[in-house]
């Protein structure tokens, strides 16, 4: 399977936004983080600036769902330009994280569930089924620029296990600290999509950054 590289606009010059995401055009996503303030402590960006980037890159646009209840806003991201929708399990019921799965697959988009670290790989087998994607966080989500959390591996390695035994058509993403070192880290534990934030928006030379982190 090969690597694909997911780079975090939360990285990026916000004043500068649109020719940020033009500079990551040979990457595979555009990742888009949204935090609302409770399910993590941060606010980050929302639908109108989804909208706006949309139109500035053909790339999918992988929205990472940082928020409480998410199935009450995946229908308008969806609507807004996404391509991909991940919500936490531990953001509502697991009742209400099957319906989100189910309506962004309505909308003909691809959907998928993250974990925080605290949460065990376990957690995802209910829903593995209805995954395009899975995300493992590799730092606590909320802040970029946080250090690489080697522990997650042995969790990153379990999923990728369940997905291969179930023999799911369903990518494996990382996201936390992913840098040139640590890429390679994810991908012998079986990642093959890497989040990275910093690691590409400090680079010197994004599109040459980019090729580096594929290993």
């Amino acid at each position: 399977m090969s690597v694909k590289i997911a780079p975090s606009i939360l990285s990026a010059d916000f004043a500068e936004l649109g020719t940020g995401v033009e500079a990551i055009a040979t990457a595979d996503y555009v990742h888009f983080d949204v935090m609302d303030g409770c399910f993590v402590p941060n606010i980050s960006i929302g639908i109108p600036v989804l909208q706006s980037i949309r139109k500035r890159t053909a790339l999918p646009i992988d929205v990472h769902l940082m928020i409480v209840q998410p199935e009450r806003y995946v229908d308008q991201f969806c609507d807004a330009g996404a391509d991909l929708v991940t919500c936490h399990v531990e953001a509502d019921t697991p009742e209400k994280i099957h319906l989100a799965l189910d309506k962004i697959h309505a909308k003909g988009k691809k959907a998928g569930v993250v974990l925080k670290p605290n949460t065990r790989a376990e957690a995802v087998l209910p829903f593995l089924d209805k995954c395009d994607i899975v995300l493992v966080m590799t730092v606590e989500p909320g802040f970029g620029g946080q250090k690489f959390m080697a522990d997650m591996m042995p969790k990153v390695s379990a999923i990728r296990r369940y997905i291969d035994e179930r023999n799911l058509d369903c990518e494996l993403e990382v996201d936390g600290g992913v840098d040139a070192v640590t890429c390679k880290t994810c991908i012998e534990a079986g990642a093959n999509v890497l989040v990275a934030g910093s690691a590409v928006y400090k680079a010197a030379n994004i599109p040459a950054k980019i090729k580096e982190l594929r290993g």
